[in-house]
């Protein structure tokens, strides 16, 4: 239980924090500029998304490979866009990994899988990010450096790396990825499962028939998977969201606690 010391010192740690990694003004404006979706938010909402970004980056150890250097740029540019989804829900959520291990380009990993006669079968897999359960979470910074922001989000797929990993660590925090966040109850959790799984076979069906979607069509690989490139639409474009996939975007409002399109 708290008492009034540990919430007093809790309360000058955090501003702390606050202090020292204050995000200069043209710096948060820059990041606006580069991520208009974020600037859409109503001015409540960027200054408490503004006070987690630095909290999140006293919290998060950025590590550049391969020569890469992480400037003040692109630890900002993560951070809004990874404290988006926990706008209402606060950074605990992101309590279970500390390390964030940025690339230049793409990452090539080599993966294996054995098939249902029990041959191992190796290739090669680019990834633009990956978020691993305790972490560390990989993102690369030509996947976001010029993000594209559709003007016409309804005729192209949406894609963004930072909002889909943090979606998987999201979805991670119950110890595995299954497409379900920890949620209230087991009652809360088949409810969320009935129209998750729904959904993603309706989004399968649209998919195999090679129709155009919002979500993007990576999304068919499994519900966890389509989780997250949802919850990408869903902050990315909520209005074409909430007309293409309103059962996943009331799902998803419901539980981030946010209602973006409005």
């Amino acid at each position: 239980m708290w008492t009034a010391l540990s919430r007093a010192w809790a309360r000058r740690r955090e501003a702390r924090a606050l202090r020292r990694h204050a995000i200069p003004e043209a710096l948060w404006q820059l990041t606006l500029l580069r991520y208009p979706f974020l600037a859409e938010r109503n001015a409540a909402d960027l200054a408490e998304l503004r006070r987690l970004c630095s909290l999140f980056l006293s919290a998060k150890e950025f590590h550049g490979v391969g020569g890469f250097e992480v400037g003040d740029d692109v630890a900002v540019a993560v951070a809004a866009q990874a404290c988006l989804p926990v706008l209402r829900l606060g950074l605990s959520w992101y309590e279970g990994f500390v390390g964030i291990v940025m690339h230049a380009d793409e990452v090539v990993a080599q993966r294996e899988f054995m098939d249902e006669d029990g041959v191992v079968h190796a290739y090669e897999e680019e990834l633009a990010g990956e978020a691993m359960e305790g972490g560390p979470l990989m993102l690369t910074w030509s996947a976001m450096a010029d993000w594209d922001y559709p003007t016409a989000p309804q005729d192209q797929a949406i894609f963004n790396v930072v909002i889909h990993e943090f979606a998987h660590v999201i979805d991670m925090r119950d110890g595995w990825a299954d497409g379900a966040p920890p949620l209230a109850s087991s009652g809360a959790r088949a409810q969320w499962l009935a129209v998750l799984e729904g959904e993603w076979q309706r989004f399968c069906e649209r998919v195999d028939a090679g129709l155009a979607t919002l979500i993007d069509p990576y999304g068919a690989e499994s519900p966890e998977e389509f989780f997250a490139v949802a919850v990408e639409a869903f902050f990315v474009a909520p209005k074409a969201m909430r007309t293409e996939e309103p059962a996943m975007y009331q799902l998803l409002a419901d539980f981030f606690r946010q209602d973006p399109a409005a």
